[in-house]
């Protein structure tokens, strides 16, 4: 018998139909209303397939945060390799880190990944909707020195963009200058090309604000929906948004397709818990 010619080493690679793949880096929540599990969801209502790596497990529901675990910087650090190893993903979508050592690893798995860093969006998650601290200083502190300079986009709600400015309580008039001086930030960090939204859900009227890399400003007018399926519309909001990036939007067009997915979804939601209930992700193929 003759011995079967060894096989050449697998290579990471896109897949052969070219089909985009999404990667979500983020906490899982057990309730799936925010999250990696909300993440996926979000990827499969816009027909794209989603990859995941958890950095956080949490104990809570829709009635809030209870406990958070973050995994190990090894285990993350091995399954990103891991990943890597077999897909390079066509863009990320990072939510919450948890720990100052997550920070570091993520954004080392970034520089050492070769993909177009206008396909990475962050979702700056610092605090819970309970107001619990889900990333300490230090953790805030690295990723403004470290991640800032590996993203393409960042979406932070009002409190986010304060706390990422070092700024008092923020008001709908000091947002235009509030997102200049966070691209300020990341060029100091080496990233002079960052696309900022700042969502306007905790707004009066809940318009968003996009500032590209270039100056240019626009304000986005949203819909106030009545309706206490509200958990998770920060993740919602920045995995919809990388869809869009994904599929070949440019930017106002795919900030204003991503608000169009996430009001939908939360006008199809129905009630789950006894707190604050997820939205309808997949609203437009399952009823």
């Amino acid at each position: 018998m003759t011995k079967a010619a060894a096989q050449p080493a697998k290579t990471a690679s896109q897949p052969v139909s070219g089909r985009p793949i999404a990667l979500t880096i983020a906490g899982f929540d057990p309730s799936s209303g925010a999250g990696i599990t909300a993440d996926l969801k979000v990827f499969a209502a816009h027909d794209i397939y989603g990859m995941a790596c958890i950095t956080a497990l949490t104990v809570q529901s829709t009635l809030g945060v209870r406990r958070v675990e973050p995994i190990a910087a090894t285990t993350l650090r091995e399954t990103l390799a891991c990943l890597r190893e077999d897909v390079i993903p066509s863009g990320v979508k990072i939510g919450m880190l948890a720990t100052a050592e997550t920070v570091g690893q993520v954004a080392a798995f970034l520089s050492d990944t070769k993909m177009d860093r206008q396909q990475v969006v962050l979702d700056p998650v610092l605090r819970s909707s309970s107001g619990r601290e889900l990333l300490n200083a230090a953790g805030v502190n690295r990723l403004r020195a470290e991640l800032l300079a590996r993203v393409g986009w960042i979406t932070p709600n009002l409190d986010e963009l304060a706390i990422l400015i070092e700024s008092e309580p923020l008001r709908r008039q000091d947002i235009p200058a509030a997102a200049s001086k966070l691209q300020q930030i990341a060029r100091q960090a080496g990233k002079p090309e960052l696309h900022v939204v700042v969502t306007g859900g905790h707004l009066d009227r809940p318009d968003d604000f996009l500032r590209t890399p270039d100056g240019e400003e626009a304000w986005l007018p949203g819909e106030r929906v009545e309706t206490s399926s509200t958990h998770g519309t920060g993740c919602a909001f920045s995995s919809a948004l990388l869809c869009q990036l994904l599929k070949g939007a440019k930017p106002k067009q795919a900030v204003e397709a991503t608000k169009a997915y996430v009001t939908g979804a939360l006008k199809a939601a129905y009630p789950i818990g006894g707190g604050k209930g997820p939205m309808h992700h997949l609203f437009g193929i399952v009823s």
